[in-house]
């Protein structure tokens, strides 16, 4: 075939190995799914170790290894405010969210999706909460896991030497990065997932700590002074991309820190807290979580300016659109090709983490709060299974179409779904551990208020180079759920007591 007539064949058979491991999991837990709670939750049993490992592989996806680095090739410095705001805002919400968040949504009627622990947080009748937050989820997770098929596309590009000119090859690899993403989601549910995230998670970090490490020693005669003459491709300024702040307005370094808000309202992972085994063993997951990601995001950061470093070494330079290759670029360059295929793998790992969270989350909104609410609310658990496989087609292929002709960079629409979960859902969670006053409307309030501050921002104002739009999507969620709340009746007798056995 010509697809495969140009492929690095050592770089294959690596990828084919992976894969393989990926999806045998998958067909292991196929048939260990039995009901709703195990299929979306693997039934609260993760143990500490898979909690964390897969709370951040699902967090980290291509961007990490992809968007990132090519960010940082291109401006320098400057992208580790990025990474400070999210190693900040994963200690944050493992700090204060992950172990309350699954206590209450145990005491709240054993809810298995965030949209059903927020309906059975206020014991509402009214599935209005639910219905809103699976509209939420669904356009959002359509964005971020087209983000996730575009790297694969790409990724699989670089493997199979396919020239970026031949749109008919390019759009067959996003195609085939989407379909194995999608039939290991497809067979084995949050267990699968969940555990091939253990592995990919310690692939990631192997990978993205050894590569600085080659990237130095392969660069004749390195050096600081090396990296601090480097000019910025963005404006060309030499001073500015050793620099953490030459050239960086105020503006730029509160939008870069207020990736930190973000985490409080990503499903994919809040998920996770949900399904670990006890309360317990939240602290042990909060530490393996918190040094992976600060390391990861260092090194990933490190990766782009060493690799620039190293290729104006020997005369190199990637355009606009090549520079979020940076990654797959310089692995290809300084390893072997079965070797180069396991750092490779990494990448795919990346992507496929994150993607198969989102399609898994995306599923569960849709066929228990929509579905099973509004369609046909005895359905069997076997049946809702079922359904939701059928509904990780239907968004795959939404998603694949979306991709095969992206308008966006991976950091840019990864960025505006991040902006959207952070400013719907971060306030409403937040204020639901902690706040007894808090309603069912002003909940409603605030996602609404969130989601749509980002959508005008980014998509009708078009601000987003002014200040990052999860910042005002964020403050006026705050300010929508407070004060509704306040102007609503107070929550009922039986609601206070809910929340005061939750916060035991």
């Amino acid at each position: 075939m010509g697809f495969f007539k140009n492929a690095d064949i050592p770089v294959l058979i690596s990828f084919v190995i992976y894969l393989l491991v990926m999806i045998g999991i998958g067909f292991y837990f196929s048939n260990k799914s039995k009901k709703m709670s195990d299929y979306f939750l693997a039934g609260r049993g993760l143990n500490s170790w898979v909690t964390a490992m897969s709370a951040q592989a699902s967090d980290m996806s291509g961007w990490l290894l992809m968007g990132l680095p090519g960010a940082a090739y291109a401006a320098g410095m400057g992208n580790y405010w990025i990474a400070i705001g999210l190693a900040v805002g994963t200690a944050l919400n493992w700090a204060f969210v992950a172990k309350p968040l699954r206590k209450f949504t145990e005491k709240a009627g054993d809810s298995i999706t965030i949209p059903q622990y927020l309906q059975n947080r206020f014991k509402a009748d009214s599935p209005v909460v639910r219905l809103v937050c699976a509209v939420v989820i669904f356009i959002f997770f359509l964005v971020y896991t087209t983000s996730a098929f575009v790297s694969g596309g790409k990724l699989f590009q670089v493997v199979f030497n396919i020239d970026s000119a031949n749109e008919t090859y390019t759009k067959a690899a996003v195609i085939i990065s989407a379909c194995i993403i999608v039939l290991y989601t497809f067979l084995g549910g949050f267990n699968a997932v969940a555990w091939t995230d253990l592995i990919q998670g310690f692939l990631m970090f192997f990978t993205i700590v050894a590569l600085p490490i080659a990237l130095i020693t392969s660069t004749p005669d390195f050096s600081w002074e090396m990296i601090a003459a480097t000019p910025k491709l963005t404006d060309g300024d030499t001073s500015g991309y050793a620099s953490m702040v030459s050239g960086r307005s105020a503006n730029s370094i509160i939008s870069d820190l207020a990736w930190a808000l973000g985490y409080f309202g990503m499903p994919h992972i809040l998920v996770r807290f949900m399904a670990i085994k006890d309360a317990k063993s939240v602290k042990k997951s909060a530490i393996i979580a918190i040094i992976w990601v600060v390391i990861s995001l260092g090194a990933a950061v490190l990766i782009g300016i060493l690799g620039r470093v190293y290729l104006d070494s020997i005369g190199v330079t990637l355009a606009g659109n090549q520079q979020e290759l940076i990654f797959i670029d310089v692995v290809r360059r300084l390893f072997p090709g079965a070797i180069a295929g396991i750092f490779l793998s990494a990448v795919l790992a990346s992507i496929m983490s994150t993607a198969d969270s989102q399609l898994l989350v995306t599923a569960s909104a849709v066929v228990n709060d929509f579905y099973k609410v509004v369609v046909k609310k005895e359905a069997s658990d076997k049946k809702l299974m079922w359904i939701s496989r059928g509904t990780v087609m239907v968004i795959s292929i939404i998603a694949c179409i979306l991709a095969l002709d992206p308008k966006d960079s991976i950091m840019g629409i990864v960025s505006n779904a991040w902006a959207g979960f952070g400013a719907a859902f971060g306030p409403a969670i937040i204020l639901s551990l902690y706040w007894r006053r808090l309603t069912l409307k002003g909940t409603v309030a605030g996602i609404i208020g969130g989601a749509a501050t980002v959508i005008v921002w980014e998509y009708l104002l078009h601000w987003s180079g002014i200040l990052y739009s999860i910042v005002p999507g964020f403050i006026v969620s705050i300010i929508l759920t407070v004060v509704v709340s306040l102007v609503d009746k107070e929550p009922s007798d039986e609601v206070k007591a809910l929340f005061d056995e939750a916060r035991k």
